[in-house]
């Protein structure tokens, strides 16, 4: 089975793809989708929404998976994040996906042992899990430990 891992951001939004066998798992992909942080929300959103619509055509997922969304301590940016993630699930469901959501905590403590640990240490786990990834951003890092999480923690297929 193909699962999409997807840490959204409205500036750079990380996918990972990874393949799972049982239990174990493999690497397919992972990689960023950035926006243009001068350009119109809308334009923002479509470049998003565009960029995850080839990632899904490349890979031809069976499900997807997000992170369940967190609220900052600034309004504004929650806004954003909401309107990023409503993108990304979005584009899955016009694909036919269906997307599992996990907490945060839960994806860290499914990779890391630990729900509180850092980036630094969710990425490091990736490579652990992941031997010889080629890891194309922190974004990307932490979509390809949701992926993972999802496929210890997502429902059997």
């Amino acid at each position: 089975m193909i699962i999409l891992g997807l840490d959204p951001s409205l500036s750079c939004t990380g996918w990972g793809v990874i393949r799972c066998d049982g239990a174990r798992i493999s690497h397919v992909a992972n990689g960023q989708i950035k926006t243009d942080a001068s350009a119109p929300m809308a334009a923002r959103l479509a470049a998003l929404q565009a960029g995850l619509a080839q990632v899904i055509a490349a890979h031809r997922p069976a499900r997807a998976a997000a992170e369940e969304i967190f609220v900052n301590k600034n309004p504004q940016s929650t806004l954003k994040l909401a309107q990023a993630r409503g993108c990304v699930l979005a584009a899955c469901g016009a694909e036919g996906l269906s997307v599992n959501e996990h907490a945060a905590r839960l994806v860290k403590k499914a990779v890391t042992g630990t729900g509180g640990a850092e980036k630094a240490q969710v990425a490091a786990m990736v490579k652990v899990l992941l031997p010889g990834v080629a890891i194309a951003g922190a974004d990307a890092a932490d979509a390809l430990a949701v992926a993972i999480a999802d496929a210890h923690l997502g429902p059997r297929d």
